[in-house]
């Protein structure tokens, strides 16, 4: 009998293509898209399931997911933090709500279109980095649990993105040269200012203050703090004989504190909310990413009471509260935390 996979499917090339291989493998395959608002648009998620003769269901999940990634993300900002959505989307609504509701309609496994892997090796389910390194996505899966990956299957790690298009424009695919979304979904034109203003305009984070060096003294004005973002250069407005940055948001006295360059930079942070797949004995050297688009840094990963400190071995520029550090050891994803 064959083994049934529900395919998260938005309309895109990857979630497609994901389908299209599984169908191609022997799976029984029934596509599944997800409703997070009012304006989703399905045709092309049909039409390629049209296309691939499998089944279409939609999945209501508005209201949880506007409790738990847009609110989540518009409480983040106005406390001077900066959070990562698709994280908090991939543990409470992809491999959370649409897992469940996969095996509510009797699949065997959820599929995406991830570009990360999913290997079973000494004994257990290992979650790895893609091979296309440019395209990896296992940094926003690290919230997946060992029992979970059992259950998932990511067929493009193995993929890069030219091969994705390529094998899509050969299996005739109608979403073959639909270009890749590069905002966050549930923000109208990727403008995150408007979208926070909207649902809470009072909000003391959106109220002007002043923008200030590290010894107090006042450069300018700034019309919020939620508008700014650790490391941040453009857009401040001020004159200064050097080139500043953003080092610090301080929500309670509507300051934006700015400062050189060479200030962005750390060896050390802390972390909470840690969540591990496999966890090691520690403290143990790790290789870290403290933003999805940084680079791999060698670090050492201590735990204390209710939180990790993370020592690197070279400074990390730009640490920023509220953005997620993942774990790896070689290739493998151990876990990830939110960054203080």
């Amino acid at each position: 009998m064959k083994k049934k996979v529900a395919v998260a499917m938005s309309g895109g090339v990857d979630s497609s293509l994901t389908a299209a291989i599984l169908l191609y493998k022997g799976f029984d395959v029934v596509g599944v898209t997800m409703l997070l608002d009012d304006e989703k648009n399905f045709s092309d998620a049909q039409k390629v399931c049209e296309h691939l003769g499998i089944n279409h269901h939609v999945a209501d999940f508005r209201k949880i997911f506007r409790d738990k990634v847009e609110n989540y993300f518009v409480e983040e900002y106005l406390r001077g933090r900066t959070p990562n959505p698709c994280v908090r989307c991939n543990r409470e609504i992809k491999f959370g709500k649409l897992f469940d509701f996969a095996e509510y309609i009797g699949a065997d496994f959820l599929s995406t279109g991830h570009y990360a892997r999913i290997i079973f090796e000494d004994g257990r389910f290992k979650l790895k980095k893609a091979l296309d390194l440019k395209k990896d996505q296992s940094y926003v899966l690290y919230n997946l649990t060992a029992e979970k990956l059992a259950k998932i299957i990511l067929p493009l790690g193995e993929f890069s993105k030219v091969e994705t298009r390529n094998l899509a424009e050969k299996l005739n695919l109608p979403v073959a040269k639909k270009p890749d979304s590069q905002e966050i979904c549930f923000v109208p034109g990727d403008d995150y200012k408007n979208f926070i203003a909207n649902r809470e305009p009072e909000a003391q984070a959106l109220q002007a203050g002043e923008i200030i060096s590290s010894d107090g003294k006042i450069l300018g004005k700034h019309n919020g703090v939620a508008n700014y973002t650790i490391g941040q250069r453009k857009g401040l407005g001020i004159a200064a004989p050097q080139p500043l940055y953003v080092t610090r948001l301080d929500v309670a006295n509507k300051k934006v504190v700015v400062d050189a360059g060479e200030k962005l930079f750390s060896k050390t942070l802390t972390a909470h909310e840690a969540h591990w797949i496999y966890k090691p004995t520690l403290p143990k050297i790790l290789q870290a990413k403290i933003r999805y688009g940084s680079k791999f840094s060698e670090c050492t990963v201590a735990e204390e009471e209710n939180f990790l400190r993370v020592t690197f071995n070279e400074p990390q520029r730009a640490i920023t509260p509220g953005q997620s550090i993942v774990f790896y050891d070689g290739e493998e994803v151990l876990g990830g935390a939110i960054i203080n």
